[in-house]
């Protein structure tokens, strides 16, 4: 999944110059431009990378989760 990596990285840095661009000749067109494809392209881009094999009940509060997290408080008290 090297491909998703590189467009979100290459669409980061070419919403990122659309700003600066919109800043310097003072046009908040590029300024939107470059926002909407922030968040609109990279960070439902960058989302899937981070959490695409990720399991979801690893991340819910659950019964056994509770009973997990209540054994590592145990063992890591001080």
């Amino acid at each position: 999944m090297k491909v998703i990596k590189i467009i979100t990285g290459i669409v980061f840095l070419v919403s990122l110059t659309g700003i600066v661009t919109g800043y310097i000749v003072d046009n908040p067109k590029y300024i939107g431009l470059g926002v909407a494809g922030l968040f609109f392209v990279v960070f439902p881009l960058f989302s899937y990378y981070r959490w695409k094999d990720k399991d979801i009940k690893d991340y819910m509060i659950t019964k056994e989760n509770i009973d997990k997290m209540r054994e590592n408080q145990k063992r890591h008290k001080y």
